[in-house]
């Protein structure tokens, strides 16, 4: 009794490289698609800088916002107001003596 082997039919081969291109192309956007994984990642990394950028920005109008409150009609802060003085105009006290 011979065994005997039969050759796989050309429509067998065709469906199996269909398959595997299919596989290879799913796989492959799923990893580096326009939704991917390494797209993911980099939106998360992206995330995280512009939180810390919001963050940094809300501390800054923060600071603004207790400056301008601070230089109101409502209140006058007046070390405030040497400050600015003499940091935008340059003033001095008689009493000063300025080293450069």
């Amino acid at each position: 009794m011979s065994v005997s082997r039969k050759r796989p039919t050309l429509g067998m081969v065709l469906y199996t490289a269909g398959v595997g291109c299919l596989g290879f192309y799913f796989t492959f956007a799923a990893v580096q698609g326009d939704f991917g994984v390494f797209r993911r990642v980099q939106a998360s990394a992206e995330k995280e800088v512009l939180t810390r950028e919001r963050d940094g920005l809300r501390l800054e109008v923060a600071r603004m916002e207790n400056l301008t409150h601070r230089m109101s009609d409502d209140y006058l802060d007046l070390d405030l107001l040497d400050e600015r003085a003499r940091d935008v105009l340059g003033l001095i006290r008689s009493d000063e003596i300025v080293i450069h």
